[in-house]
């Protein structure tokens, strides 16, 4: 299986991504993890170093799930053989973010992720107006252009089990 699982920021990727990772035993990868510097303000790393990173972890192994809203990476990544699109409501996303447990591959602590919460709200009501790489349109033509299997999930309930969710809360 390779698998790409892409929408709008909070709308299950990461959690989604870890079910499959699990249930089919795939590597999995968070384009969060190789999109961005390390610096503050927080600046895109370069395309090709992060295609470089693609590369790197998908010649690695035989089957994966990738997971992120940048279009412009994903679009790179031309051995996926089906993809998931997490198209669900603005209301559903923001109350995703206003839930998420810490993250603490991104944030030192959860004080320091919760002090950008009010940034990641906005960015997430501003999805289908942007017209960047992140945005529904982006998207939208990616997934219309998709020639292998796909899916479009425009709720949690679809695409994600309350009892994965509830083993993902256990180990936290």
């Amino acid at each position: 299986m390779k698998l790409l699982i892409f929408g709008n920021s909070s709308s299950g990727k990461s959690t989604l991504a870890k079910q499959y990772a699990h249930n089919y035993k795939l590597a999995h990868l968070d384009l969060d993890n190789l999109a961005w510097l390390s610096s503050v303000p927080p600046k895109r790393a370069p395309v090709q170093d992060s295609a470089k990173e693609i590369s790197s972890f998908i010649s690695q192994h035989e089957s994966w799930v990738i997971e992120g809203c940048y279009t412009d990476l994903i679009e790179l990544i031309k051995s996926a053989e089906e993809v998931i699109f997490l198209n669900l409501d603005v209301a559903t996303c923001t109350a995703n973010a206003r839930l998420r447990p810490w993250e603490p591959h991104k944030y030192n602590s959860k004080l320091d992720q919760d002090s950008n919460l009010p940034m990641l709200i906005e960015w997430i009501e501003n999805y289908y107006e942007r017209s960047d790489v992140f945005s529904f349109q982006a998207h939208m033509n990616f997934y219309q252009k998709f020639e292998g299997n796909k899916q479009l999930f425009t709720d949690n309930k679809t695409s994600i089990t309350s009892e994965f969710l509830e083993g993902l809360r256990l180990e936290q």
